[in-house]
């Protein structure tokens, strides 16, 4: 979300790739040749944790998907996320993928510098512009459970189990 942000703008319309269809895990059901704006596919990558949507964000923003993960790479290394390497824009398990829970949340902090990323992830309902399977719910119970919960991402994989990086506002005061 962080580098499509940066580098692209939430009103592009970005036509779904073969090979953004049917990647294992959490979707939002993309279909070949459905055309969504760029702001829909990052609700959807999260709020719904859509490997398809960070597949087609990786295509539109990088072209393709080593030269997104490039970019990716080296936005952690500008930020001090030096124990950090991607080789996916959706973060399932693939080897030499791996970050730590301090590298996560200097990318959240530099995320959450951007007002519409501070948006989308405390957005509770996302209703995308899209035929079917265009209502988002957001999974993080952090945002209805705890005073000031500004949420941020929840992930899953096999191997790494359940995952969590969370923000919260009291007092002025931000922690993530």
């Amino acid at each position: 979300a962080l580098i499509a942000l940066e580098n692209g703008n939430i009103n592009d319309l970005v036509t779904i790739k073969k090979n953004s269809v049917g990647i294992e895990g959490s979707s939002i059901y993309l279909a070949e040749g459905e055309t969504l704006t760029l702001e829909d596919l990052l609700y959807g990558l999260m709020l719904r944790s859509g490997n398809d949507s960070a597949m087609a964000i990786a295509n539109h923003i990088g072209n393709d998907l080593e030269s997104f993960v490039e970019l990716m790479n080296g936005k952690a290394r500008e930020i001090g996320a030096i124990n950090t390497n991607f080789v996916n824009p959706h973060g399932l398990y693939a080897d030499n993928h791996y970050t730590t829970a301090y590298d996560l949340a200097l990318i959240t902090a530099e995320a959450l510098e951007i007002e519409k990323f501070q948006e989308i992830v405390s957005t509770k309902t996302w209703r995308a512009n899209r035929n079917k399977n265009n209502i988002f719910y957001n999974k993080n119970k952090t945002l209805w459970e705890y005073e000031g919960g500004d949420w941020v991402k929840t992930g899953y994989t096999t191997k790494a189990g359940r995952c969590l990086v969370a923000s919260a506002t009291r007092n002025g005061m931000k922690i993530i």
